[in-house]
């Protein structure tokens, strides 16, 4: 992942109040990509 989009993701997550700062740092770029994609990314099943 690029550093501009693990920087969005990041913000995105801590704007939302779903982590806190210390624990949003020390993730890796799979846990952050997980978190924002189940926090924030629609998924064909939710429209059902």
């Amino acid at each position: 992942m690029s550093q501009t989009e693990r920087n969005y993701k990041v913000n995105h997550l801590l704007e939302k109040n779903k982590f806190k700062t210390e624990d949003v740092t020390h993730m890796s770029d799979e846990q952050i990509e997980y978190f924002h994609w189940l926090y924030f990314e629609e998924s064909v099943y939710d429209l059902m």
